[in-house]
């Protein structure tokens, strides 16, 4: 995948594109992959870098959704759990099985999420993972040996998926080229062309090169997340707002606060908040939050009321009680909640994604998760062709293999997450062993995966290395700041630039980072127990 080349591709087309898609995130990507691999011509564009928003803040869950269960969505799960499958099997580098224990508190929550997960096991049929069951307490403590044990009656164990999400976008972006796409980041959406009324391409403003160009289209997807409402409304002026922002926030700690294999799930919280406590890359994610903003942000900030929860129930669940310098990492992600529709639009609602048509033709995907991308994908590429003259082919992806896809690895191996794409970075070591040294002795990563995002994955920044290609960010915000000269440094070199750029995006990185950083002053009397 090669930033040059994509641009050459768009720059000589000679024909408007079958589709062009806005926005590199979870569904853009997907519908870039489909739209592909059905054998048409396709271009996206993403305004910062893929997955910067969104699709690289969640919980790290591939899942069906037990809250939903809870809700009678029964359909909702079904979807999203054989979806779960379908990535399991079309991405096993990249996604695995991991088991959650709910603690049992009260003598009716044994039988009560028993029942239920034996459910959530059934609407799974043959893409499930391992069936679920009840644990005694000591089988409790044994899966989680921090859990809190004063009343603690037991659990029930079940099983979901987990993934590295940005790592998956990077693999999409990778596949949609791989089937003929042209993949660009760092190229925002200025504007649409019409013609007789109806979107036929679109403005781009190219942020490194600081250019602009049109791009003609058959089909334009609108898949910008919380952004979806700017890009309507350059459709058409009066279009009703369809977004409500919620922020979610994750705290990061240490392996030593779970230190078993299992994750904690706690279905409803005092205030009915769902919680996780999740092993990940050797550390823990604690979160969510589910808060209404009126604003929204490509770098959205925790806030402090939300720091305060996810500290006062992480000391509520666990015997060792974090504290503020236990943090490695603090993140939020904004989740693009569907409110209304548009009168003069015709909308197709697909359980929990929104397909929403213009009367200019623009398409607008929004709503969904990152389980059921595939899915989303799948529907929107539909809607295109039923709605311009597009050859209706079918979609391919129900079991079509994602970039990277290595059917065993050593999971001991840090870079297991890369898949076949491994043996090549292994190769970069071969030829120049300084590339085995790591970015930073609190950091897994090695100088040979700075060469290989630079010269594969499209990473242009400081921030795409240790934010999304890598997760140093996540996994220790304060060892990535440490690690941003050197990685500035490999970078120039692999991408031509000077010393003036490295010493600005170092110091770029390094003020994003500082907002990831857990303080005293940003969570006051959240370490209080309770």
């Amino acid at each position: 995948m090669n930033r040059e080349r994509a641009l050459q591709q768009i720059h000589s087309a000679t024909q408007p594109f079958d589709v062009i898609i806005i926005g590199g995130g979870a569904s853009g990507l997907g519908a870039a992959v489909d739209a592909a691999a059905r054998g048409h011509n396709v271009a996206l564009f993403e305004q910062a870098d893929f997955a910067k928003g969104t699709s690289s803040r969640s919980t790290k869950l591939v899942h069906g959704g037990v809250r939903y269960l809870q809700q009678g969505n029964v359909s909702l799960v079904l979807e999203a759990l054989r979806e779960r499958g379908r990535l399991a099997n079309n991405a096993p580098h990249l996604v695995h099985s991991q088991a959650f224990v709910i603690p049992n508190y009260s003598w009716w929550e044994g039988p009560f999420y028993g029942i239920g997960m034996k459910v959530y096991d059934q609407l799974a049929g043959k893409l499930g993972l391992e069936p679920s069951r009840h644990l005694s307490r000591e089988q409790t403590i044994a899966a989680i040996p921090t859990i809190e044990q004063e009343h603690l009656n037991g659990g029930v164990i079940y099983h979901d998926g987990q993934f590295d999400d940005s790592r998956l976008a990077v693999n999409l972006a990778q596949t949609a080229t791989e089937h003929g796409a042209a993949i660009l980041n760092y190229c925002r959406c200025t504007g649409l062309i019409k013609k007789n009324g109806k979107v036929c391409g679109v403005e781009i403003h190219d942020l490194e090169s600081d250019s602009t160009f049109s791009v003609g289209a058959i089909a334009v997807i609108n898949a910008t997340g919380v952004f979806v409402d700017e890009l309507r409304s350059m459709d058409d002026s009066t279009a009703q707002r369809i977004i409500a922002v919620s922020q979610g926030i994750h705290i990061v700690l240490p392996k030593s606060f779970l230190p078993g294999n299992a994750a904690i799930m706690i279905p409803k919280t005092a205030d009915g908040r769902v919680l996780f406590a999740v092993p990940w890359h050797d550390h823990v994610v604690v979160g969510t939050t589910d808060t209404p903003l009126d604003s929204k942000s490509l770098e959205p900030r925790a806030l402090a009321e939300e720091r305060d929860f996810i500290m006062t129930h992480a000391c509520k669940y666990l015997t060792k009680d974090p504290k503020p310098e236990d943090v490695l990492s603090v993140y939020a992600g904004l989740r693009p909640l569907v409110k209304s529709g548009d009168s003069s639009d015709t909308a197709a609602l697909s359980r929990d994604h929104t397909i929403i048509i213009s009367q200019g033709g623009l398409i607008t995907l929004t709503g969904g998760k990152w389980t059921t991308y595939r899915k989303m994908a799948e529907d929107v590429i539909d809607q295109a062709q039923e709605l311009v003259k597009l050859p209706r082919y079918l979609c391919p992806t129900e079991a079509m293999k994602i970039h990277g896809w290595a059917e065993s690895s050593d999971s001991a191996n840090h870079l297991k997450g890369y898949g076949s794409d491994a043996v090549a970075i292994q190769a970069i070591i071969d030829s120049d062993p300084s590339a085995a040294d790591r970015l930073h002795p609190n950091l897994p990563y090695q100088q040979a995966e700075v060469i290989w995002h630079a010269r594969e994955e499209m990473a242009r920044t400081v921030e795409d290395v240790l934010a999304r290609r890598t997760r140093a960010l996540l996994l220790n915000a304060s060892a990535s700041i440490e690690a941003a000269p050197l990685v500035a440094a490999m970078l120039a070199k692999e991408l031509g630039h000077d010393t003036a750029w490295q010493a600005e995006q170092v110091d770029v990185y390094t003020e994003l980072a500082k907002g990831y950083v857990f303080t005293d002053a940003q969570s006051v009397g959240a370490a209080q127990s309770v």
